[in-house]
């Protein structure tokens, strides 16, 4: 009886040894890092692969050591210029020490979570409207900075932080508009007076030119008649130089001239 107890025994005893084997076993990935607590204190950091632990006395906690995207919902801001704006990001992270992350924090991801939407509104409260729109990639390494010095601390590394979108008030838009439109006619007004003092300066020469010879100026004007001429124009409109009306003024001149010289000779006389 005393050898049959004995031989019922080594299928329980097989039993127990397989559970406790199962229960040693541990596989990581290789984008997983295991931190080992045994009875209740922090012993070692496990790499991927095969692991085995003591069962009952050691804990282990897997840990991605993998990049996180993580999204900031928007959050109300209002700048420095009192406006106020609906702002949304991205925030990359990573965890470097698993150990740090899982002892120094309770859950990192909440926490890097709700320390990203604080620092949004903190960083974003100290800037105009105008550098919000216009130096993101100032903003977000400001960003990046603050939140990888306070999360450092957790064994997270902030690796990058983007934001998203830019939501403005209705009024704010149309204010823009405005704003980019009069700068456009600004831009339009400046052009065309830079184009009109170039050619000032052309024509200046122009004239110059044209002046050191006589017929040079006729023969622009019939130049000028040649093209308007070649248009189908029922009118033509064109400036009569006065040297052309000199010789038919010159006759009727003279006879006035003694006529009023006449008088005086006889005052004379």
């Amino acid at each position: 009886m005393f050898g049959l107890g004995i031989g019922s025994l080594w299928p329980v005893a097989i039993g127990l040894l397989v559970v406790a084997l199962a229960a040693s076993i541990r596989i990581l990935f290789e984008y997983e890092r295991g931190v080992v607590f045994r009875l209740g204190r922090f012993s070692r950091v496990k790499g991927p692969g095969l692991r085995f632990i003591i069962p009952i006395i050691d804990k282990l906690v897997k840990v991605s050591m993998r990049t996180i995207a993580m999204d900031v919902p928007p959050q109300d801001v209002i700048t420095r210029d009192n406006v106020s704006v609906k702002v949304n990001a991205v925030l990359y992270f990573r965890v470097v020490h698993p150990d740090k992350a899982l002892i120094e924090v309770e859950e990192f991801l909440y926490a890097t979570s709700q320390l990203a939407q604080t620092s949004l509104r903190s960083i974003l409260g100290q800037v105009e409207l105008d550098e919000l729109l216009s130096q993101r990639e100032k903003i977000n390494k400001e960003l990046q900075e603050l939140l990888d010095r306070q999360t450092d601390p957790w064994g997270v590394k902030i690796s990058n932080v983007e934001i998203k979108h830019v939501d403005l008030p209705v009024e704010m838009q149309r204010a823009m508009a405005r704003q980019a439109e009069a700068e456009r006619e600004r831009r339009a007004k400046i052009i065309h007076a830079e184009g009109e003092y170039q050619a000032s300066e052309n024509l200046a020469k122009a004239a110059k030119q044209i002046a050191t010879e006589t017929g040079a100026l006729q023969l622009r004007f019939l130049q000028t008649l040649t093209e308007i001429a070649s248009e189908k124009n029922s009118t033509i409109l064109f400036p009569l130089p006065i040297e052309l009306l000199k010789p038919f003024l010159g006759p009727l001149d003279q006879p006035a001239i003694q006529q009023d010289s006449a008088p005086a000779k006889k005052n004379q006389s």
